[in-house]
Formats: structure tokens, C-alpha cells, sequence
């Protein structure tokens, strides 16, 4: 009874947005657009309200553990839903989230090949088709909310990355040119042609809108305030966690790695910096000022060894391979075998992020998951190509590489896609995703992953830290006053970040919101669902000792060896039950 609901609610989801059901597998509806006008909202809050009703009203007792876990995750999801409609309201102030939708509902359809080409070209040719209306209903949109006005900065990313949608459509014809051959593929590129061509008008019209027409009258800066920030905070964590905690939580593990990445930086000094004395508070004038030299000269020696920015691919998959030979040495998880494809980032989305994976869908099966990386923008001078790729150095690629791939985004996903809960596999937590990765480069340090060279673990200190220091700007910008010269110097001086890095970052806080903190957040829950499973099975173990087993660490990780626990165990156990917001996956695990 309850797989039929959700087979029905999952129908109404995915024919209310289309976009969603593309890139959870669902190919039903790859050649529409959600209904953005003012009926279409009306008919999405509709719905949303009919099955928070039907499942608010369903009894515990009807229900199996695994049903209960499904029918809560749905009910958060709506009250998000609801939440984004009625409260955020981006589609009134955020000029961005229409480039990230056509984006979203055009790429994936060329670069997965979950279909013959023609099918997936037919379906690209309706999307163009369709595309001047959901420009046409952005417009009617756009600049409705008098007190949250469009935001300027949303609205510059927005005309640069306008061209990435219209490159698409062109990479659409040239995929149906190179197929000329088949007959399927030519009967439909006069339509493809046509499509692309209404498309290419209705993008340039759109275009000059946003110039001379919005620009005018975007006075925003899409920082949310602290009473809608707070709001969203509980809806992305699911939780009641305040803003306040995260910061009291942030600066503790702040002060902590800085330490610590003060030590490491002393104690090789001699190698990256040779022939130079070690600066002291008598040299620098106190020991704050030495402290920072010493961490900066011996990260910026580091960051000199680094690939030209037209290798960083390559770079990537090199790094790839030891790193999973790494996991299987240590018998650390299960590698998968579904295909990874580490590849140049797509131009629409540059802007978002310096590294990413796009993972299939998980009604698409065996289909590949994209590692994306981002080069240096064209337009960057040698100075600031240069400060880009020292952030980006060879060891922080290893680091990255953790992160996006194995064991981290794309080895979670896998098995995400694997769970027997669809619910839990297309309702996925940020948090749970991003803390996940963060947590697991952890866990790879502690169980030795090149233990030999102290830079790296300097380098994944520093790569930590940034997720602390995200959380902190996130708060600062959203709920607070934060000023760029506060973020930068927070970035900058205090997380030993590079000048471009940090100027990116503080654009991309201000272009979004919460998502910075789900890093930083989710890796804590990710540690303490960690610490109390070795609690129990040491208590449980015939250890004298008891929980007491359990070693207090100095840092984040480093737990050492547990009666009962091993890593192979615990980390498999997380990751099989799709990627479900944490207070349901410690439900699962802890029975809470």
C-alpha cells in the first residue's frame, strides 16, 4: 500500500518538475519545463498541500520502519518545497536560477546516454522548443518582491553565464551532425536546427532584458537576513540548529586547526623555505605575525608544485588511480565499477564551483558519473592564473580528488543509487553528501594515505579549514554584516587561503545560501554518528575497558583502533541507505 503512494506521489513530483525527473532518471518528462507562471505555482502548492495532508495521516502502526523513515523524508521535502514557494521566492529575486534550470534540463540529456541519440536530441529539440516561455515567464517573474529587490550580483552572473545555455544548444547540432548517418538522427535536424534557432533568438532577447531592462532596477544583494536565513537553516539541516551554534562549533575547530597547522609548518619549514631563518615573535614583532609567516611561506612554497592549468584533467585522473589503489590496499570500502569520467566543467556552471560531480540519476542505471574541473577563466591575467593554480596544487588536487571521487562524492553516490528506498536515493541531503566527503578525506588521512609526506597533511588541514571558514562566511553574510575586507581577511589571513580562491569563494556565499555550512556541519554529524557507534560497540565488545575505550581525539578523526569497530564495516553501513538527511540516518543506524 505505501510503495503504491509513493509511486503516485513520485508521478505527481516528477510531472510538476521536470528537471528534478531528469536528473533523478525519470525520462517521462525530458522534453518539458516546470510551469513557472503564476498557475503553475498554484498547481505545485497544491499538490504539495494534498500529500502533506495524505501522509501526516498516515499511523505509525500501518507502517514498516523503513515505510516510517520514507513517509518523514517526504514530508520534510514538501515542507521544503513549500518553504522555497512561498518563502525564499528566488524566482522573484534570483536571475542565476533560471541559467541553472535550463542548464540543468538541457546538458544531462546530451551527456548521458540513457537512450538511443535520437530519442535524447528529440527531447533536447522540445526543451529549445519550449524555452522562450520560461524566459518569457521569468520576466513576468523577476522584480515582483518590493522588499527583496533582484540581486544585482545574481543578475551579473546570470548575463555571463547566459551564452553557456545557447553553446548547448549549438553542442545539440553538433552532436546530430556527427550522426548524420543514422536516419533516425537526420529526419530530425530540421526540427533540432529550427528548435535552436527559436532558442538562440529567445536567449538574445533575454539577454538584453536583463541588461537594460532588470540591471536598472537590481538593488539587491541577495544576502537573506538573519529571520529567513534561520528559517532555511532548519529546512536544509532538518534539524534546529541555529546559526549561532554553527558559529560557536566553527570557531572552536578554527582556533584548533590553525594550531595545528602551525606545528606542521614549523616542523618542515627547513624543507620548503631551505636557507631561511624560522620567524619568531622577536623577528615579526609578536607571535601571531610569526605564526601567519611561518604557515604562509611554507603553503606558498607548496602550492609552486603544480601542473599548468591545461593538465589539471589530467592531473586528476593520475591522482584517481593511486588514490583507489589506496582504498583497496587498506581493504578501506568496496570501490565501485561504475564508469567515472573526470572531464573540463561545463561553461554554465564555472561560476558555482572549482570542482564537482555530477553523478547519474538513480533510476539511471549504469550510466557515468561526470568529475568536473574548472580552469583558470579565460580572462585572468598570469598573476591571477597563477595564485589559481597554487591554491589548486598538485596535493590539493589529491585532496580534491578524495572529495569529488573516491571515497567521496561519486563512491557515496553509487551506493546511494543502489538503496532499495527511492525515496531515500532521489531525495538526497546536501548534508549528508557534503559532510560525507569532508568526513571520508579525513578518514583517508587517518589510515595513512600518504603518511610519508607532511605536506600533504598540512595541505589537507588547510583544504579543512576552508570548509570551517565557509560556515563562518555563510553565517556572517546571511545572518549578520559580514563585509568583503571581513571575509577576505578571514579567508585570507585566517584560513591561509589564495587571494583568487577567496574572492570566488565570497562571491559564491553571496550567491547562495546555507550550502556553504552543510560541509562544515554535515561532517561533525558525520563524526559524532561515528564516535557513538564506536561507543557501543566497545561497550558491547569484551573489552574491560568498556566505551572507555574510546579515545577523546585532539583533532577532528584520529580515533585509532576500537574494540568491535572497523572501518570497512561502518563506512558501508552509512552510505547503503541512500543519502538521507542526518537526523533519519542516525534513526536508521542508532535506532533514535
Amino acid at each position: 500500500m505505501f510503495a503504491e503512494r509513493v509511486d503516485a506521489f513520485l508521478g505527481d513530483f516528477f510531472r510538476l518538475y521536470p528537471v528534478a525527473a531528469t536528473a533523478a532518471g525519470n525520462h517521462a518528462h525530458d522534453g518539458e519545463w516546470p510551469n513557472l507562471t503564476d498557475a503553475g505555482q498554484a498547481d505545485r502548492l497544491a499538490c504539495i498541500d494534498e500529500w502533506t495532508a495524505e501522509l501526516d495521516a498516515m499511523p505509525d502502526a500501518s507502517l514498516t520502519p523503513d515505510d516510517r523513515i520514507d513517509r518523514d523524508l517526504l514530508i520534510s521535502e514538501l515542507a521544503a518545497l513549500r518553504f522555497d514557494e512561498t518563502e525564499l521566492r528566488e524566482a522573484q529575486w534570483d536571475p542565476l536560477g533560471y541559467i541553472y534550470l535550463l542548464g540543468g534540463g538541457i546538458f544531462p540529456l546530451l551527456a548521458r546516454e540513457f537512450a538511443p541519440l535520437p530519442v535524447r536530441l528529440a527531447s533536447v529539440a522540445s526543451r529549445l522548443e519550449r524555452l522562450p516561455a520560461v524566459l518569457t515567464a521569468a520576466r513576468s517573474q523577476l522584480g515582483r518582491i518590493n522588499e527583496r529587490p533582484v540581486s544585482k550580483l545574481h543578475l551579473d552572473m546570470a548575463m555571463r553565464q547566459l551564452p553557456g545555455i545557447g553553446s548547448l544548444a549549438d553542442d545539440a547540432l553538433a552532436q546530430a551532425a556527427a550522426a548524420a548517418s543514422d536516419p533516425a538522427v537526420a529526419a530530425l535536424q530540421p526540427r533540432l536546427e529550427a528548435a535552436a534557432a527559436k532558442a538562440h533568438k529567445a536567449l538574445d532577447s533575454f539577454g538584453r532584458y536583463l541588461k537594460t531592462d532588470l540591471k536598472p532596477r537590481s538593488h539587491g544583494e541577495g544576502r537573506l537576513g538573519r529571520d529567513l536565513f534561520g528559517r532555511k537553516l532548519r529546512h536544509t539541516f532538518r534539524t534546529n540548529l541555529t546559526d549561532e551554534q554553527i558559529l560557536t562549533q566553527a570557531r572552536q575547530e578554527y582556533e584548533a586547526v590553525r594550531e595545528e597547522m602551525i606545528r606542521i609548518a614549523r616542523r618542515i619549514w627547513k624543507e620548503w623555505v631551505p636557507g631561511q631563518p624560522l620567524p619568531t615573535a622577536a623577528s615579526e614583532g609578536s607571535q601571531v605575525a610569526a605564526d601567519q609567516k611561518v604557515v604562509g611561506r611554507v603553503t606558498s612554497a607548496i602550492g609552486k608544485a603544480h601542473h599548468p592549468g591545461a593538465e589539471l584533467v589530467d592531473a586528476c585522473k593520475e591522482s584517481y588511480g593511486d588514490i583507489v589503489e589506496f582504498c583497496k590496499r587498506k581493504n578501506l570500502i568496496g570501490v565501485p565499477d561504475e564508469p567515472l569520467e573526470i572531464d573540463w566543467t561545463p561553461p554554465f556552471l564555472r561560476e558555482f564551483a572549482g570542482a564537482m560531480l555530477d553523478s547519474p540519476g538513480p533510476l539511471d542505471k549504469g550510466q557515468k558519473t561526470f568529475y568536473f574541473v574548472t580552469p583558470p577563466p579565460d580572462d585572468w591575467n598570469a598573476e591571477q592564473i597563477e595564485s589559481f593554480l597554487a591554491e589548486e596544487n598538485d596535493r590539493q588536487l589529491a585532496l580534491t580528488t578524495i572529495h569529488e571521487g573516491t571515497p567521496g562524492h561519486y563512491l557515496q553516490l553509487v551506493y546511494s543509487n543502489r538503496c532499495p528506498s527511492v525515496v531515500r536515493a532521489v531525495f538526497g541531503s546536501g548534508v549528508f553528501v557534503e559532510g560525507w566527503a569532508v568526513y571520508v578525506t579525513q578518514v583517508m588521512m587517518d589510515m595513512g594515505f600518504h603518511a610519508d609526506d607532511p605536506a600533504l597533511l598540512l595541505i589537507h588541514w588547510k583544504f579543512y579549514l576552508r570548509a570551517i571558514t565557509n560556515a563562518m562566511i555563510d553565517v556572517g553574510i546571511h545572518a549578520g554584516s559580514m563585509t568583503e575586507a571581513e571575509a577576505m581577511e578571514l579567508m585570507v589571513k585566517g584560513g591561509f587561503q589564495e587571494e583568487s580562491e577567496a574572492r570566488k569563494k565570497w562571491d559564491r556565499a553571496r550567491l547562495t545560501s546555507t550550502q556553504l555550512s552543510t560541509y562544515f556541519v554535515g561532517s561533525m554529524e558525520m563524526w559524532n554518528l561515528e564516535k557513538e557507534r564506536r561507543y557501543r560497540l566497545a561497550a558491547a565488545s569484551r573489552d574491560p575497558r568498556g566505551a572507555s575505550a574510546v579515545p577523546e581525539p585532539r583533532l577532528v578523526g584520529g580515533f585509532g583502533k576500537t574494540p568491535g569497530f572497523t572501518y570497512k564495516e561502518h563506512l558501508e553501513s552509512v552510505i547503503a541507505h541512500g543519502s538521507p538527511p542526518i537526523p533519519l540516518i542516525r534513526r536508521i543506524l542508532l535506532g533514535e
